[in-house]
């Protein structure tokens, strides 16, 4: 699979954006959890959205622009996904102790 600069740019954006939504949601503050931080989360949340929207055939039908909306609802589902995972593994951690 050959991997095109539009694509990675595309993929960068979504992750900022869907990154920049789940830190807003998740911190309460505008600046979520950093702008680095917060685009690391949105491209983990992207593959995990995307793996499960694709995994169970899900279609919003929202359109086929470069960027959808179905594709920053994925990667946002993803990123709170994936910070849902990161929180229970810290507090499983924490209790063996």
């Amino acid at each position: 699979m050959k991997i095109t600069i539009d694509q990675l740019i595309a993929w960068l954006i979504v992750g900022a954006l869907a990154g920049s939504f789940t830190g807003m949601v998740v911190k309460r503050s505008k600046e979520g959890f950093g702008r680095f931080t917060n685009l690391g989360i949105g491209l983990i949340g992207a593959l995990i959205g995307g793996s499960i929207f694709r995994a169970f055939n899900i279609d919003l039908g929202l359109g086929d622009l470069a960027i959808t909306l179905e594709d920053l609802l994925s990667a946002l589902i993803g990123s709170l996904i994936f910070l849902g995972m990161l929180w229970i593994m810290q507090k499983r951690s924490k209790d063996k102790w």
